[in-house]
């Protein structure tokens, strides 16, 4: 696994040994970044259910101007430091160890210009987690969400969200989302097209497991109400 373009480009990164972890292929990524475009070049990222970090590292990578990785793993959380320290990104960016639910309850450390959202296959389409992301106040106005999942199905309609495309890349989908503004007539663009072309089967990548919230390392944040310690 390794930074596909930008300062960072070509570095290798720490991956996770977890069957329950499965890291986003470096053909989902850079199809991923390449809608993007020009979007992540000064960015506030959130990288939920981080697992290694390479998403948010990527986005970094590229420009972003800050990025707020969340996992709930230890293991997740280690390595996520590691690659930080790899590629002297630390200053940029904020390590929370906590579950996607309480993290997104929470509501701190946005508004967010970008979020990528990346669960365990098993857990399905996380509506909630979308949900939680708009009635939070964590979506800039026009902010784009980008969601990783399984099989063809788009995600179900979140209100204060607009899907603007879905893309497959062999068992991996790509949903792209747009927040919208209530008081604009306008519909979102789509940059990435109706659909994309079948690549290879993308392996298994990050998974937010429950947890208590650690405040440990340098760039760690803490959830309030949690308690220290982990599993």
């Amino acid at each position: 696994m390794r930074v596909i373009a930008g300062e960072a480009k070509g570095r290798r990164l720490t991956g996770i040994r977890s069957t329950a972890i499965r890291p986003t292929s470096d053909r989902v990524r850079e199809a991923l970044f390449s809608s993007l475009g020009p979007d992540v070049a000064a960015a506030r990222v959130l990288d939920l259910y981080a697992g290694s970090g390479a998403l948010g590292i990527e986005a970094l990578s590229r420009g972003a101007a800050a990025a707020v990785f969340v996992d709930s793993d230890r293991d997740a959380v280690d390595a996520i430091r590691s690659n930080l320290a790899l590629t002297r990104f630390e200053e940029r960016a904020t390590v929370v160890r906590s579950t996607a639910s309480s993290f997104l309850a929470a509501g701190r450390h946005g508004p967010f210009d970008i979020a990528l959202v990346d669960p365990p296959y098993a857990q399905g389409q996380p509506a909630e987690d979308l949900a939680a992301l708009v009635a939070g106040g964590l979506l800039a106005p026009g902010a784009r969400v980008v969601l990783e999942g399984r099989g063809p199905d788009a995600p179900a309609p979140v209100d204060g969200l607009e899907l603007v495309s879905v893309r497959r890349y062999g068992d991996s989908t790509l949903a792209f989302l747009r927040r919208t503004d209530p008081t604009d007539p306008t519909g979102p663009t789509d940059p990435t097209g109706p659909t994309g072309p079948t690549g290879p089967t993308d392996q298994t990548g990050p998974t937010d497991q429950t947890g208590p919230t650690d405040q440990t390392g340098p760039t760690d944040q803490t959830d309030p109400g949690s308690p220290d310690g982990g599993p």
